[in-house]
């Protein structure tokens, strides 16, 4: 049987049995915003069929994404999000830690994400070709978009903590 780790306040449950057999597995951190507007509107995009490592096609998410080895955190969530949506921002605070486990391309990965809520502080939306659509939702309303998992759990949870 499985011994299980569970992080109850950051909503992470990890197989610690499978992430010490998996060798194969890819590790990587990934940096995600939760954006934020004056009327408590969440931005969210959709995958599109054009992102070259897109393994939720059609659902919606937040913006963020991988970082670049070497990079910091805050370097990383700043890129992400200057590069999906075209907007610059200020983290405010982490506000969930979560887990998956896509294929990429043939290659198992387990990516550890941290969400950070923030502030956007300039630019204009621009999405880049990873994404098709962009929406400003209201946070209570999430169930009317097909959201990837633990993306959806983030925005249940500021729903319920606000």
């Amino acid at each position: 049987m499985s011994q299980w780790l569970v992080l109850s306040r950051m909503g992470v449950v990890l197989d610690w049995e499978l992430m010490n057999t998996s060798s194969d597995l890819v590790m990587q951190v990934a940096a995600k915003a939760a954006i934020v507007d004056g009327d408590g509107r969440i931005l969210i995009v959709r995958e599109a069929p054009t992102g070259k490592n897109n393994t939720k096609v059609g659902k919606w998410g937040l913006v963020g994404g991988r970082l670049e080895p070497g990079e910091t955190f805050e370097a990383g969530l700043k890129r992400e999000v200057k590069e999906e949506v075209g907007l610059d921002v200020e983290p405010l605070k982490p506000i969930y830690v979560g887990e998956w486990r896509p294929v990429i391309r043939g290659v198992p990965h387990q990516i550890i994400a941290i969400f950070m809520e923030v502030t956007v502080v300039g630019g204009d939306i621009r999405l880049s070709v990873e994404h098709d659509e962009a929406a400003w939702i209201d946070p209570r309303k999430r169930q009317d978009y097909l959201m990837m998992e633990p993306d959806c759990f983030v925005v249940d949870d500021m729903v319920r903590l606000r």
